[in-house]
This record gives C-alpha cells, structure tokens and sequence, in this order.
C-alpha cells in the first residue's frame, strides 16, 4: 500500500520525497494561482471590463493566496505541512472547478478569491520542506522548491492551446483536475516532516499562534518582506500582466503572447533553485545586490517608451525612431526573470538560519508581501496606464521599486558596518593627510558642531543656555516648514484653475491631482521621520527645503502650456509631496530642543505656524496669477475661458526665492543635537509600541482631516456651489485650523491632551455632520454659507486636536517607558522616551497625512458612484465616532493611562509631569 511504503521510506528517501513532491505540488498551485492571466484575457472581452477591472481580477487570486499565508505558515509549524498542503490543494481545486459557472464580474471576483487559495501554498510548502534539511542545505533545497514558480509558464504554454481549441472552461476544469490528483499523490506519498514527528512521540503541544508571531516584532522581516514584495511580487505581477502588455505593444495573438510570456516566467522560476545554490556558496547579501542592481538597469531600459526624434540637422531634419524590439524585449525580460530568481532564494536564505522554528510565521509574513505585490502591482499598472496612457509605465513603476530596495539594503550595510567600526573610525583624522601627524590631542577635534551637553529639563540650563537656542531652532524650523506647506498645497488652487486656462481635464483627473500630493507627502513623511536622527536636524532641514525647488518651478514651467501632457502634472503633484515630508523630520527634530512642561507648546507653533503655509497658498495664489509679478522672466499669461488673463505660473514661481532663503536660514540658523544622533534601527522600537499605532489612528482624525479637507475644499465648494467663487473664502478654513493648533497647546499642557482630544473629535462629527445636512439643501438660500460655517467649524475643532493628540505622545511615552524599561535609571528612561516620542511624533504624521489624499479621492470617488460626496462625508462621521470610542477606552476613562496624570493636581507651573 502506498501508505506503508511512505512510512517505511529511509530517512534519505523520505526527504527526497518531500523535496520533489513538494515542488511538483507547489508547481500546479501556482499554475492554478496565475490561471486568470491566460483566460482573463478572453472574461476581459467577454465582459467588456477596462484596464482597472482586469487588473483587479488578475489580482483578486493573488490577495487571497497572500492574506492566508500568515496563518497556513503558522498551522504548519503547529500541525504539520502534509495535512496542510494536502487541504490546500483540495480547496483549490473546488475552487478552480466552481469558475465555470460564474456569469458576470462579482461572480468572477468571489470565484477568483476562492482561486487564490492554491497561493498559500507557498508557506505551507517553505516550513515542511525547510524542516528536512540542515542550514547548510536549506539554500538549495528551498531554491528548488521555489522553482515551481514555473507553474505560471505552464500555464501561459499550455493555456492558450487549451482555450483556444476548447474554451477557457476547459482550462478551469483541467487545472481542477491536476489540484485534486496532486492533493491524493502527496498524502500517499510524503511523511509527517520530523518536527512534527519528534513532538508526537514527545507528546509535546505545538506553541500557540502569538508565540509563532513573536518574531514580526523584528525590523528585519519587514524589511525583507519589501525585498520580496519586489523580487517575487513583480514576478507574479508581470506573469499576470505581460500577455496582455505583449499583445497591445506587438499585436501578437493570445497564443504567441503566452509563449513569450514564458520565456520570462521559465527564467523567474527554475533558476530559483541556482539562486538556492549560489546562495549557499557565496553568500545571500552578494546574490541580493546583484539581483537589484540588474533589475534597475532592466527595467530602466524597458520603461523607456518609444519615441520619434526630429533634429534640425544641417541639411534639413533629421528623424530618427528609439523602442525596444520584439527580440530585444523577449532578451531583457528574460534577464530581469533571471535575476528575480537568483533574488527570491538569497531573500528566503535567510528564514529557516535565523527562524528555525518559526519558517511557518515569518515565511508567512514574507510571503504575503510578495503575494500583496502581485495583487497590487497589475492594479497599479492598470492605473498607470489610465492615468498616463504610457504602456511602459508598468516598468517605470518597476525600476522606482527596485531601485528602493537596493538603496534600503545598501544604506542599512553601510549603517550596519559603521556602527561595528565607530570607535576606530572616530580616532580617525578627519582627512588622510594628517594621518601622520595625528595623534590623541586632534581626535575629535574638527568634528563639527553638533550640542553635546542638552539638558532642557534642568530648568538652570534651560534659562541661561537652552532657551535661546531652542527658540533660535524653532523659529527657523517655522519659516521652513510654512514654505514645505505652501508648496504641498499648492494644488489645491493650482488645480481649480487649470479647466480656466485651456487644460481638458475629467473632474475625475482633477480629483486625483489635488489627491497626489497627500499620497506622496504621506509616504515621505514614513521615511522624513528617521532623517534627523541619521544625517543631523540642521543638514536634513536645509536639503529638504532646497527640494521644494523642484516642483516650485515645474510648476511654473508646465502650467504655462495647455498641451502639456497629464502624466507631467501627476509627476509634479507627486513631487509636491516634497513638502508634505517635511512636517515629519520638523516635528521629531523640534520635539527634542525642548522640555516636558514646553513641549505641547513648541511642537503646536512649529506645526500650527508651519500649517498656515496651507492658508497663506490658498490667500497668496488666488492674488499673484492675477499680475505679472516677474515681468517677462515669468513667461506669457494665459487666456481665460470666460475673458481675461492669468499667470498661472505664479503660482509655482512666487515661493523660489523664499524657498532660497529659508534654505540659508536653516543652515545658518539651526544645530544638531549630539544626543539625538541614532540610527534607523535604533528608531524603528516604535513599531513594537502599540500606543505609536493608536496615536497614528487618532492623528489620522485630527490632522489627516485639516490636510485632507485642505487640499479638498477648494474643489469640493466648486463642484456643489459652482455660482459662488469659494476660492476667495477657501484661505479661512486652513488659517483657524493653523492658528487654533498654534495657540491651543497651553490648553493641552493644562488640562491633558487626551481630554482636549476627546472634545475635539465630538466637535468634528458634530462639524461633519453639519456639512452634510447643508449640502442636502444646497439649492436653498443661505446654504453655502451653512455649508461654510460648518467646515470652518471643522477645521478650528481639527486644529485643536492636531495640537492636543501630539500633546499626548510624550505623556504616554514618559508613563509607559516606566513600564517597558523598570530597572533603568531615570535619566536613561527619559532620553528613551525622549527618543520615542519624537520618531513616533514624525511617523505618526506621515500616516496621518494620507488624509490628504483619500479625503479628495473619496470626494471624487463619492460623486463619481453616487452622484454627489455625501457617502464619503458619512463615512468621515462614522470614523470620527470611532475615535471618540478610542480615545475614551484607552486614554481618558477611569483607569485608562492617562487618567490619573490629567486629573493630578497641577503645580503652580500647570504642567503635565510625563518623566519618571
């Protein structure tokens, strides 16, 4: 009996079993998790969907193969990879069976996410087969289990000979078949992996899933899982995605197409098994930078559109035509599957040497950020495309990723290595010339000008030192921040202008411009908030601030020309984002220069001060497009529809010699503090703090809304209240929101941020739920004026509460550090808060700022389903409930934590006491 003989295999021939059977398994799952790439193309004309649906389908398999591979890694750490594999293969075989009888999209999105179900696979097979072989092994033998990656070639070979001679629902039932038969064969044939073998004869339990997900706590895999979110995420992504691109870009048939397809997938997935092999010899870190370092060169080459040149030549013009090939492309492809290969063994080299016992949970979590990537990135592509109409951006998408991830990895060497070099390297002099002549008395004596003795808590040192040049900090810190502002809201008028000056834009498009500088802006201030730490307060603000320079003047040089194409706006609004990171770095580098008592204060002028930037656009634009300000170094007006002229690229001009001088300013001006000098790993403690999460929710309610509705409520008064011109009122709502964060800290610092927080989002349902009741009558008299009080009302409640939930931030850190570090000295338990609080501050306010942007895009998506914005607006009411619910359980109730701080007598200085 087949089951006798598995038990009774040797040890060597039942590892064997388990390596190839494993791969053979994983090779038609993934052939089933790729299906849609092949007859998705022929659902996607029989159902007429556009480039965004059939990105979605293509993708939908691939979330449900991600979403589960956390849990199904972690029940085969538990319970064995053969009873789970075995039931994986089952499910997706019902589930590939049952895509015969769906009839329209939703049916074929929910059988799609029961397809996806083959993907999990993946983890299931990386813990049972990992557990099978010594380290020194473990490279090769998951490189070959990884090369069923090949299931997606099978696919596209075999695939389209199938559809076309018998219909695609002969390919479900098929792949449905070949699941069920490999399900049966791999029960029979493989043993219980020897873990799980040991634990049964021991009658050992396995350990419980919050046991298994106690690695996630570690910087490492996540930043791992970015890694494979590239190398494997674009692989599946492009084995979805490249049929479609081959048939569009060379007008190849269905079947041709697949083949061509293949000589990308072959490459990306029988080699992971040579990457294993390279891997064990030569080291995964060398393997690594190979794989991104050719993967930027490719894909920088395959993004490059095709293009005509014409040369005023001599002798007349000179025409001339750049574009990849047919050959040319089918070599590079399969260059770039090569290296993704080589990519995917040297990333999960790492897992079962440092994981042994957690392969399931970490290679879960890994695995799932890939599987995301190849859900998201056929939906990004699909987006680009809409959006540009550039074909090749897919692989302009491609070649920012990958050249992220070998800029990440190779700045976390480098720190890696200085940090295990630092006492060597400071005895060193500062030049090689003075090698000879330097000794003991030189070191560190030309090593800048970094404050090495801050004490802002010693209120002595505070009066005669500190004070002043923290304020010194502060000021210039203001001025800086105001500009980053000024420039990332920009849009927000820019935008309402441009259908006046000759631009054809959709009200969809233009939704999405004034949405793309929050998505940028949110997204840097993640990475604004480790800079000063790393590279020093003073050099960071004055390089961030020369980068606003370069959206100032694209700006100004785009708006001027109605042919301008739209892909150049959407890179200029996503460059607008410069500004929006700013905030970040600001905030964590200001938080530092002062003490508890001032906090609340300082970091509410330096934010609330720096928010009129927002204002100050929407007062200033409006008033220097109307006038040449630059004579004829600003270029020529624009006409406007209705009569008239405009500089519209005033707009973008008018803040370059501000710009330049607050960039001298913050060099001349500013310092850095020895003290906060530390490095990214040092930081990224917060992402274990499960207040650092609460708090980006709640920051999310309160400055996620005044930027969101900022950079909206220009648009949104136009398109409801198209008689009156809303753009002259629009500077008030961002001015209260500004000045009531600046002057409301002392009420924070008086009676507790968690209080005032709570005040703040009941006056934000209640401001929310007045728009939305104005907006219902607004063909009544006096409606916009309701609609206008409610939001100024709305934009004066989120200003308090930006100040007040920043407020809270070193309260609970200078409680909860008490906690986390009990035998620390005092000192060392408030420069850890100290630290914490100021990277938790900076990334809290990058998630937050993605308020900027889905609150426009939710207005457009909203008029764009329903006709008008009321279902995004219901949807802000209900969230602002949801914070109110929060705030009060975790904060401010009896026996939340900082109950007994904000009720505790205050002293005669009314501040809150927050260190230990």
């Amino acid at each position: 009996m087949p089951e006798a003989q598995a038990a009774s295999a040797s040890p060597s021939e039942a590892q064997s079993r388990a390596l190839w059977l494993s791969t053979l398994a994983f090779t038609i799952c993934f052939a089933a998790w790729t299906i849609f790439s092949i007859i998705g193309i022929q659902i996607k004309r029989d159902l007429g969907l556009n480039e965004f649906q059939f990105g979605l389908l293509v993708g939908t398999p691939i979330l449900t193969g991600s979403l589960i591979r956390v849990v199904l890694g972690v029940w085969s750490d538990q319970y064995g990879g053969r009873v789970v594999y075995t039931a994986v293969m089952v499910a997706a075989a019902v589930a590939t069976g049952l895509l015969v009888f769906a009839y329209d999209y939703p049916t074929f999105l929910l059988a799609a996410l029961g397809v996806g179900i083959s993907g999990g696979s993946f983890s299931v097979g990386v813990a049972y087969v990992s557990k099978w072989f010594p380290k020194e092994k473990q490279g090769t033998a998951l490189g070959i289990f990884g090369a069923g990656n090949v299931g997606a070639a099978v696919t596209k070979f075999l695939a389209p000979m199938i559809m076309v001679a018998m219909g695609w629902e002969a390919v479900a039932l098929i792949w449905a078949a070949a699941l069920l038969v490999m399900a049966v064969a791999f029960f029979l044939f493989t043993q219980d992996d020897p873990d799980l073998a040991a634990r049964r004869a021991t009658g050992t339990k396995p350990e419980s899933f919050a046991a298994m997900m106690e690695p996630l706590k570690n910087v490492q895999v996540w930043r791992f899982s970015l890694y494979y979110f590239f190398v494997f995420g674009a692989f599946v992504a492009l084995a979805l995605w490249l049929p479609r691109y081959i048939i569009d870009a060379y007008g190849f048939s269905i079947t041709t197409a697949g083949m061509i397809g293949a000589a990308y997938s072959v490459p990306a997935s029988i080699f992971r098994a040579y990457g294993g092999v390279l891997s064990d010899r030569y080291g995964a870190r060398r393997v690594m930078y190979w794989t991104f370092g050719v993967s930027v060169v490719v894909t920088f080459l395959l993004s490059y559109p095709p293009t005509d040149f014409v040369i005023a030549g001599i002798n007349g013009p000179i025409s001339f035509h750049i574009g990849i090939g047919v050959i040319p492309f089918i070599v590079l492809v399969f260059v770039l599957g090569f290296f993704m290969s080589l990519g995917k063994a040297a990333v999960y080299k790492h897992i079962p040497v440092y994981y042994p016992n957690r392969v399931g949970a970490v290679g879960g979590v890994v695995g799932l950020m890939g599987g995301l990537g190849g859900f998201l990135l056929p939906m990004a592509f699909g987006l680009l495309n809409d959006l540009t109409g550039i074909r090749q951006s897919c692989f302009m998408l491609l070649f920012l990723l990958s050249a992220v991830s070998l800029v990440w990895m190779h700045v976390s060497i480098l720190q890696m290595e200085r940090q295990a070099t630092t006492p060597a390297l400071e005895r060193l002099p500062e030049l090689p010339e003075m090698q000879p002549i330097h000794g003991p008395a030189q070191e560190g004596a030309l090593r800048g000008g970094a404050i090495r003795d801050w004490r802002p808590d010693d209120p002595v040192f505070w009066e005669q030192t500190g004070k002043a040049i923290a304020h010194r900090n502060l000021w210039a810190s203001i001025a800086c921040l105001l500009l980053s502002f000024a420039v990332w809201m920009v849009w927000s008028v820019v935008v309402a202008k441009l259908p006046a000056v000759g631009f054809n834009f959709t009200t969809d498009q233009l939704f999405w411009l004034a949405a793309l500088p929050g998505l940028s802006g949110a997204t840097f201030r993640i990475f604004y908030t480790f800079m000063p730490p790393i590279f020093g307060g003073r050099l960071w603000t004055t390089l961030s601030t020369w980068s606003l320079i370069l959206p100032a003047l694209g700006i100004g040089f785009a708006v001027q020309n109605p042919t301008t194409p739209y892909w150049v706006f959407l890179l200029l609004a996503l460059l607008c984002g410069f500004g929006g990171g700013n905030f970040s770095s600001s905030m964590a580098n200001i938080a530092f220069f002062f003490p508890k008592h001032e906090k609340g204060n300082a970091l509410g002028l330096n934010a609330g001060l720096g928010n009129l930037g927002v204002s100050v656009v929407q007062l200033a634009v409006p008033l220097v497009i109307t006038v040449g300000v630059f004579g004829w170094l600003g270029g020529e007006p624009q006409a406007v529809s209705g009569g008239g002229v405009l500089w519209l690229q005033n707009a973008g001009f008018i803040w370059v010699p501000f710009i330049i001088a607050a960039a001298f300013a913050a060099w001349f001006r500013m310092d850095d503090l020895a003290e906060m000098k530390s490095s990214f790993a040092d930081q990224a403690v917060i992402f274990r703090r499960k207040h650092n999460w609460i708090m980006c929710f709640l920051y999310t309610g309160t400055f996620g809304s005044f930027i969101g509705y900022s950079a909206g409520f220009p648009l949104l008064s136009t398109t409801q209240f198209p008689e009156v011109n809303a753009l002259q009122f629009a500077f008030l709502g961002p001015l209260l929101g500004a000045l009531s964060r600046s002057f409301s800290g002392w009420i924070s610092d008086r009676w507790g941020g968690g209080r005032v927080t709570l005040l703040a989002f009941i006056a934000m349902a209640i401001g929310v739920y007045g728009v939305i009741h104005f907006i219902g009558i607004k063909d009544q008299p006096g409606a916009f004026w309701g609609f206008f009080a409610s939001f100024m009302f709305l934009f004066l409640a989120s200003g308090v509460g930006n100040s007040s939930t920043f407020q809270m931030i070193p309260a609970i850190m200078g409680k909860d550090i008490v906690r986390l570090m009990p035998d620390a000295e005092p000192a060392e338990q408030r420069l850890h808060a100290e630290k914490e609080s100021a990277a938790i501050i900076g990334f809290t306010g990058g998630i937050a700022a993605y308020g900027a942007f889905f609150i426009p895009k939710s207005y457009g998506s909203s008029i764009a389903m329903t006709g008008g914005p009321e279902a995004a607006l219901w949807g802000f009411f209900v969230f602002y409930l949801v914070c109110i619910a929060v705030t009060w359980a975790v904060y401010t109730r009896r026996g939340g934590l900082l109950y007994d701080l904000e009720r505790a007598p205050k002293s005669g200085s009314a501040t809150i006491r927050t260190s230990p």
